[in-house]
């Protein structure tokens, strides 16, 4: 690209966030003028595009420190939610984890059951059949662990529950 090129986005962004800002002063304006103004979702995500990485990382911390939030990725929202079951008092078993032992001679069908049973991609269930042995579940009930078990060794698969 050449230099002016370059500097025509760069005035044409900078000129579509002073444009954003500006019109945002405005409706300040008209508010505290006592004019209703209803701000759209559209209107957020428009003002939220004309802003700079910069700008919209500030913005979130502001948002976490004002409603006192962090942002948790999926994967370690699930990990830090509190067990829903406890073991019975008798000692019985209620979780199991089902163990991969080994993947037999047909890795391709063992791959795709992982696939079905866990919803992993290609690659992580892969890298789970050529790590045998390692869980595929874990704390499962008693029922579940039976049925992964049964459906990896349709496939070929060597599979242990504890």
């Amino acid at each position: 690209m050449s230099e002016a090129t370059e500097k025509k986005k760069t005035d044409t962004k900078a000129e579509k966030v002073s444009e954003a800002k500006k019109d945002t002063k405005k409706e300040k304006e008209k508010t505290k003028a006592g004019g209703s103004m209803e701000i759209t979702k559209e209107d957020m995500i428009a003002y939220i595009e004309n802003m700079s990485v910069l700008e919209l990382s500030e913005m979130v911390k502001e948002l976490q420190e004002k409603f006192g939030v962090t942002a948790m990725a999926p994967a370690a929202a699930a990990v830090a939610a509190p067990e829903a079951k406890a073991e019975t008092g008798a000692g019985e078993k209620t979780e199991f984890d089902v163990i991969l032992s080994s993947f037999g001679d047909k890795k391709i069908q063992v791959i795709k059951e992982i696939r079905t049973i866990t919803a992993l991609s290609l690659k992580d269930a892969k890298t789970l059949v050529d790590g045998a042995p390692k869980p595929v579940k874990e704390k499962v009930s008693k029922e579940e662990a039976e049925k992964i078990k049964a459906q990896l060794e349709s496939a070929g698969a060597g599979v242990e529950i504890k």
